[in-house]
């Protein structure tokens, strides 16, 4: 694809040019409704229907319950870290796909990759039963395989997703879209945790594996029938001229899109192995059961269900960026939290694991709906599938890679520990002191992040830790 020069009547932002490309100044999109709306649309509850039913289909066969049964067949850190990376890493199919995407229409593209992969889930589910004629090591090796086709059909597809959202939602409306969306998603998180404990037990065997992914492909089925329902529209057509090759590096180096991906290397670099990592301290570490450690996972999505409230309106009004450099403020306290317990500084009692892993599951909440929303704000009209290509792979990829390499470290550190200034430093307390580290950067390069009318970080603490109390208090006191 070669993208001709844009137009200087039109306010895009970006303009390849025949040499390879040229940025010039970013500017405020210009496909904002006027006047803008203030409520979403009710004809997009489908949307939701679907946010939350493909939460309970992949929570089980991507997190918790997934990570517990490899370590059940015997899956090293490494192996673990490959289990979680996966689905992220091959988000790279994106970058060949999103070419594609036109030319079928958004919710065909995604309901084919989305059908495969509930095809997939079904076949997952059958190998904890084949424990009667396949050794451990050969399970592990047939559930890598599932899942590597599952998440390759997803990664196709998900190359219409934000494409599709964005000529969906209003442009005014769309933090309040991310918000309620992240709501759906983490409360049937919630209940896909809790339901998964509730069938494990304090040590799962392979029917209760196996009701756990049935579950999953049961709920992915469902969730088929609301994505059919959510509203299609025609992509937009391509300019002429704009078939052939892409210019990827005049794309990332868009200056807003070039500060967006490196805050989003830096969340995932800090991010990536924390569930993951955080779940096996807790079952090896903490030697907790696995019905409590799903429990307690669980708990994290409460986090993720108050993130409206902080987010929401608070998003269109003040912007994106002050929201992502708060969540790596949040970021940073987490890491320093499980590093204390970790180093046996503090007990991994409920008093300190709950409000850890609810801040958890806020953090993630908040940086998808800013992100994706500050994404939508900076990408140009011209080559947006592409834009939205790159920019999930950058994001994902990285956010595969992270578990991966913070598995290496962990099996490479192996049972050493030592005791420093009271502290026990061992695999778990140097890889959580290492994601505070990471967090710090990554809130520098949020203070670099360009958007048009955004607030200063300030700002959102002000009204979060002052303004709003004190509206509540006069609401409740009446004064």
């Amino acid at each position: 694809m070669c993208l001709p020069a844009s137009d200087p009547r039109q306010d895009e932002g970006f303009s390849p040019g025949a040499a390879g490309g040229r940025l010039v100044s970013l500017s405020v999109p210009s496909d904002q409704p006027n006047p803008a709306p203030t409520t979403i649309p009710p004809e997009l509850s489908p949307l939701y229907w679907f946010s939350a039913f493909n939460a309970l289909s992949f929570q089980p066969v991507l997190a918790g319950p997934m990570i517990l049964f490899a370590k059940s067949l015997g899956a090293s850190a490494t192996v673990l870290g490959i289990l979680s990376g996966m689905m992220p890493l091959l988000v790279i199919t994106q970058l060949p796909a999103a070419r594609f995407v036109n030319r079928f229409g958004f919710r065909p593209f995604v309901l084919s990759g989305w059908s495969i992969r509930v095809g997939i889930i079904f076949l997952i589910a059958l190998v904890p039963l084949t424990g009667a004629f396949l050794d451990p090591a050969t399970r592990l090796v047939l559930l890598l395989s599932l899942l590597l086709a599952f998440n390759v059909s997803r990664g196709i597809s998900s190359a219409a997703w934000l494409p599709w959202i964005t000529e969906l939602v209003p442009a005014s409306l769309r933090g309040r879209h991310f918000a309620r969306d992240q709501f759906w998603m983490n409360g049937a998180s919630m209940m896909a945790f809790a339901f998964s404990g509730l069938m494990l037990g304090p040590g799962g065997g392979p029917w209760q594996f196996a009701g756990v992914f049935l579950f999953s492909a049961v709920t992915g089925a469902i969730s088929l029938r609301y994505l059919k329902q959510i509203p299609d529209v025609p992509p937009p057509k391509d300019p002429p001229g704009t078939q052939g090759q892409v210019p990827w590096l005049a794309l990332t180096a868009h200056p807003p899109f070039r500060k967006l991906l490196a805050v989003n290397v830096a969340w995932s670099i800090a991010y990536g192995g924390l569930t993951t990592f955080v779940v096996t301290f807790l079952r090896t570490g903490a030697g907790m059961p696995e019905n409590i450690v799903l429990y307690l996972m669980s708990v994290s999505f409460i986090g993720g269900v108050a993130s409206p409230w902080l987010a929401g309106p608070r998003l269109d009004r003040l912007g994106s960026k002050p929201m992502l450099g708060f969540t790596m403020v949040l970021g940073w306290i987490i890491g320093l939290g499980w590093w204390l317990a970790a180093g046996r500084v503090l007990a991994p009692t409920a008093a300190l694991t709950v409000p850890l892993l609810i801040l958890l599951g806020l953090v993630n909440a908040l940086f998808s709906a800013a992100n994706n929303r500050l994404a939508m704000e900076i990408v140009p009209t011209l080559g947006r599938n592409h834009f939205f290509a790159i920019f999930m792979v950058v994001w994902q990829l990285t956010l595969g890679l992270s578990p991966v390499l913070w598995g290496l470290l962990l099996d490479a550190i192996g049972p050493w520990n030592a005791t420093f200034l009271g502290i026990e430093w061992n695999r778990y307390s140097l890889y959580f002191a290492l994601v505070s580290v990471s967090f710090a950067v990554a809130f520098a390069l949020c203070r670099q992040l360009l958007e048009p009318r955004a607030a200063e970080v300030s700002q959102l603490v002000r009204e979060l830790m002052f303004e709003e109390p004190r509206r509540w208090w006069t609401f409740f006191a009446g004064r």
